[in-house]
């Protein structure tokens, strides 16, 4: 018989919707309860979601109890100050990426939930992408020899097309551009995720980082009402892993004709591999054995597996492995801070 795991919803925002979906569709599931500070909504996205409970605080909620796990999709500068009480109260959490806005409370967070013993899981949601995963699998498995180089991207152009809406005049995107109200810039949006992406698939820490930062005038004054566009746009790295591999990663929101591209590129002494996640599909390409003579590629098969979002409540059910889990989110949490810091410096090399 499949275990019921009761779920809580805090913060009723665009992605939202996306755990609301992903997890009423996993049998077993119930999504019981929603919290937000704000009513309007919190109402809406309870009535939309067939959510019977409404609280407008993590005490309220905490007060009622009737809830086993909690997806936290706050706004990135409130996942430390909303996901510790829970925590401390014994539940289980999946919490979007960032895990913080600082190595700090990140580690704080990892910390408590492993005393606690229980699930904790970051939604880096590329782990989901098919190529992604095999490509890890394989370089694991030594399928290209010793990692010597990689080269990653993420690429989004919401800034200059609205595909996914104006930034201009609808006031949800204007958060991310504003370090005022708690964004880390694409930095910490999706530079996140490519940092992930690449060294998940190489399979080894990073050393070494060198970073640039860069903020674009895309305002008169800089400013839209009370928000201070002055959040970074555009990101480049180098990183040093572990065993003296060399690799550089990308990240902007001014990649025009890219709404929102994956790509790594990695390189050992006796193969590569090409991943890309582009048009919402994946593709995985490889050049090993008798093909490197001829620099013949070649496309992987790359089966789908189990989402974030199955994982967590697999988890919870002792079904399987929470991957990744807040420890991951506090290393990645701690490369960005020095990336941060590389860019104040002008970009030096910093250890990690």
């Amino acid at each position: 018989m499949t275990k019921p795991v009761r779920l809580l919803i805090l913060g009723t925002g665009g992605m939202a919707k996306n755990h609301a979906e992903a997890f009423a569709a996993i049998p077993g599931v119930s999504l019981v309860g929603g919290v937000d500070t704000r009513p309007e909504p919190l109402a809406a996205f309870c009535e939309t979601h067939g959510i019977p409970n409404r609280f407008s605080s993590v005490d309220q909620a905490l007060t009622w109890g009737e809830f086993d796990a909690v997806t936290n999709v706050t706004p990135d500068a409130a996942h430390y100050p909303t996901t510790m009480p829970f925590l401390a109260a014994g539940k289980h959490v999946l919490c979007e990426k960032p895990l913080a806005t600082g190595a700090a409370d990140a580690e704080a967070m990892a910390a408590t939930a492993q005393a606690a013993g229980v699930v904790n899981l970051v939604n880096l949601s590329y782990r989901n992408v098919a190529a992604l995963q095999q490509a890890a699998k394989m370089v694991a498995e030594g399928a290209i020899g010793t990692v010597r180089h990689f080269e990653a991207s993420y690429l989004q152009s919401w800034l200059t097309q609205p595909a996914w809406g104006d930034w201009r005049t609808e006031s949800q995107w204007l958060w991310r551009l504003s370090t005022k109200h708690g964004s880390k810039g694409v930095l910490g949006d999706v530079g996140i995720h490519i940092l992930d992406f690449a060294t998940f698939i190489a399979g080894q820490p990073v050393t070494e980082v060198s970073c640039l930062l860069q903020t674009f005038d895309k305002a008169p004054g800089g400013r839209i009402g009370d928000y201070v566009l002055d959040a970074n746009d555009s990101a480049t790295m180098q990183l040093r892993l572990a065993n003296g591999a060399l690799g550089t990663v990308a990240a902007t929101r001014f990649a025009t004709g890219h709404m929102n591209d994956l790509r790594l590129r990695i390189y050992g002494d006796t193969g590569g591999l090409e991943v890309g996640f582009e048009g919402w599909a994946s593709r995985l390409r490889a050049c090993l054995g008798a093909d490197i003579a001829t620099a013949t590629w070649a496309e992987v098969e790359a089966p789908v597996l189990p989402t974030v979002y199955e994982r967590f409540i697999a988890a919870i059910r002792g079904e399987g492995k929470a991957e990744p889990d807040f420890a991951r989110g506090a290393e990645l949490q701690r490369l960005l801070d020095r990336a941060e810091q590389s860019a104040a410096s002008g970009g030096c090399s910093l250890p990690l």
